[in-house]
């Protein structure tokens, strides 16, 4: 009999086994990281909701989060991750879902590499922002000007291939015909701006228009969503350009800050990235 249970016991320790790893299996799903800012976080799950593999509850505007999912049929797992940081853990997950700017960063472009793509963007245009109180400022409208122009249009268009796309309906010639632009000469206007596309942008043709008009455009890049408002805020920078108004406004909201929107610039549509997995067959 010894032998017997001895091999019983051992038959059943394997199903126990088999039958966990099973059942772990079921549950693990799929790995998706996404933004964790309010904002950006919203976007990306609207992304998968749009793409029927998940449910969001009635009502989750632009600051949901993980906690109003109502269904997850594929069983999917997130990771929260420092917008930034998504490109370098992509290779760790099956999936992430990248803003633009750090897709561009991580040698991603939305239109060619990504497996879905937001379809509106309209409520997500990358803005030039102020300390409120200071947009009607000469040296703020030259620069919005500068920004909101036919140049940096067809810059934007010949140099991201779609990854970004220009929101301005009325073009500007680069210049705004209210502003003294001879009382500007010699001043200097700085910019909090992300490295890509915000810096390359203000770099590679805003500097050329307002220089022309003998102004100095400074560019401080940033590599986070953070301090870009609190220097503009504190009065340390005159503007920034790496932000849409959503995550603005609930920036504020959280950190008293006072800065406000002068003009939206583009759009830069956030994708559904491959990981380990290098299409979306295992959502399907």
């Amino acid at each position: 009999m010894k032998p017997f249970l001895k091999f019983l016991t051992l038959i059943l320790a394997l199903i126990l086994v088999l039958a966990l790893a099973g059942c772990g299996g079921k549950s693990a799903g799929i790995t998706i990281a996404v933004p964790n800012d309010t904002t950006n976080e919203a976007r990306a799950l609207r992304l998968l909701e749009a793409q029927g593999f998940l449910k969001l509850k009635d009502g989750a505007g632009i600051t949901a989060t993980i906690l109003d999912i109502v269904e997850n049929p594929k069983n999917i797992r997130f990771e929260e991750v420092e917008a930034a940081q998504l490109p370098n853990v992509r290779k760790d997950v099956d999936f992430a879902v990248i803003n633009s700017n750090y897709a561009l960063e991580g040698k991603l472009n939305p239109a060619r590499d990504a497996l879905a793509v937001e379809g509106s963007y309209s409520a997500y245009g990358n803005i030039l922002a102020v300390k409120a109180g200071r947009e009607t400022d000469p040296v703020i409208r030259a620069l919005l000007a500068a920004l909101q122009s036919k140049q940096t249009a067809d810059y934007i268009t010949a140099s991201y291939d779609g990854a970004v796309i220009s929101v301005v309906d009325a073009l500007t010639d680069g210049y705004d015909p209210l502003v003294d632009y001879a009382a500007l000469s010699g001043q200097t206007v700085s910019v909090a701006a992300t490295p890509t596309p915000h810096a390359e942008i203000l770099n590679g043709v805003v500097k050329e228009i307002l220089a022309a008009r003998g102004i100095t455009l400074q560019v401080l890049e940033f590599t986070d969503y953070v301090q870009p408002n609190n220097v503009v805020d504190s009065g340390e920078v005159d503007a920034n350009y790496f932000q849409h108004v959503p995550y603005l406004d609930d920036f504020n909201a959280e950190n008293g800050t006072q800065v406000v929107s002068v003009g939206a610039i583009h759009v830069e549509p956030m994708g559904l990235y491959g990981g380990k997995q290098s299409s979306l067959d295992p959502l399907k």
